[in-house]
């Protein structure tokens, strides 16, 4: 434990620094700046974060200390807090960033912070659970969580800002990139091909969790490219069709009839690359429609415990925070993520994808 002066002073300089401004990029600056990954601008790309990520990393910190409901004190969201903690001091206190050496040092380190966070997203999962169970117990239930959604909101999208600049960074390192590929960004993205990777990863999940998995079928140009993070379209797509398919399989586990497939439709708009996943298994009741974008629900009969460790096995269904975080992804660059339902029937998800990659960090 650090010595109280210590502590302080610690406090006070995450004061100072939560307090100061971000800077927003763009998808587009970061391919441009990317496309050339001399020394200089790697140097250039250095310097930036070393004065731009003590901020981001300070403002959740001082976030975290000041959640509502005593949620700050979930021993999860303390851990959390640490780890926000630990990274905003290993760069504030990082020397100044001069030569090719300092360059690649400061990468090493970048890329330690961005493994300490790995698992950040079920650690507060886990501490909203804690919450959760102890409000139920208290029977407190009738008040609105609508605070921790926004602060959630906030955090993850912070979060995927964080990743995507130190990802950014570290990955214009490769001494071989892929042709096309800009650090994290390829160029020449096909949706289609992604769509494919992100259906057998979440058929083979259901495979393994029901026996059985419906069937996909994918619609678009193939030849179609666009500039987009690989990565995060994977995890949306993934996110959607692993709901799909539940959906379908428990609607059909029991029936005789045949098992309708879900549907995957890319379409490439001027401004907007589209995607819409489409199944029917049996849709979202109107009055639940509000909720699927909340942290605190998910339609999981069971979700998994995440005390119990190797929570990184990826499950059919879980803490519900799927599905706000894919929107977060999506709208991160400029998109959004829309639902549509129809009860009895099935349900539509519309994943809207800026073209431009104009739009600037959302930051919170």
């Amino acid at each position: 434990m650090a010595s109280e002066p210590v502590a302080r002073a610690v406090a006070e300089e995450v004061g100072r620094w939560g307090s100061m401004k971000q800077t927003g990029v763009t998808l587009r600056y970061m391919m441009e700046f990317g496309s050339r990954p001399t020394q200089r601008n790697l140097l250039l790309s250095a310097q930036f974060l070393h004065k731009e990520l003590p901020i981001r990393f300070a403002r959740r910190a001082l976030e975290l200390d000041s959640l509502p409901f005593g949620l700050s004190n979930k021993p999860a969201i303390l851990k959390v807090r640490d780890w926000y903690l630990d990274s905003f001091r290993d760069i504030r206190y990082f020397p100044e960033v001069r030569s090719r050496n300092d360059e690649l040092a400061f990468t090493q380190m970048i890329n330690m912070v961005k493994v300490r966070h790995n698992n950040v997203v079920p650690t507060m999962a886990l501490g909203v659970q804690q919450l959760k169970k102890e409000l139920g117990r208290s029977r407190k239930v009738p008040f609105e969580f609508d605070e921790i959604d926004e602060f959630l909101d906030r955090f993850y999208m912070s979060r995927i800002g964080i990743r995507m600049l130190i990802g950014q960074h570290v990955a214009l390192h490769d001494p071989k990139p892929e042709p096309g590929v800009i650090g994290l960004i390829n160029t020449r993205l096909s949706p289609i091909q992604v769509a494919q990777a992100a259906c057998e990863d979440a058929r083979s999940v259901c495979l393994r969790e029901y026996g059985s998995a419906p069937d996909i079928n994918i619609y678009g140009d193939p030849n179609f490219t666009f500039p987009y993070v690989t990565l995060h379209l994977h995890l949306m797509l993934f996110e959607l069709v692993k709901n799909s398919l539940r959906a379908v399989q428990e609607r059909y586990m029991n029936s005789d009839k045949d098992v309708p497939p879900v549907r995957i439709i890319v379409a490439d708009g001027e401004e907007d690359v589209t995607i819409k996943v489409s199944d029917e298994g049996g849709g979202i009741p109107r009055s639940g429609l509000p909720r699927i974008f909340t942290y605190l629900y998910s339609t999981a009969k069971n979700p998994p415990e995440l005390d119990r460790p190797n929570t990184e096995r990826v499950t059919m269904a879980g803490y519900g925070f799927g599905l706000p975080i894919s929107r977060l992804y999506a709208r991160y660059f400029g998109g959004d993520l829309q639902i549509i339902s129809m009860e009895g029937y099935g349900t539509d998800a519309y994943l809207h994808l800026s073209r431009l990659g104009d739009s600037e960090e959302p930051l919170p």
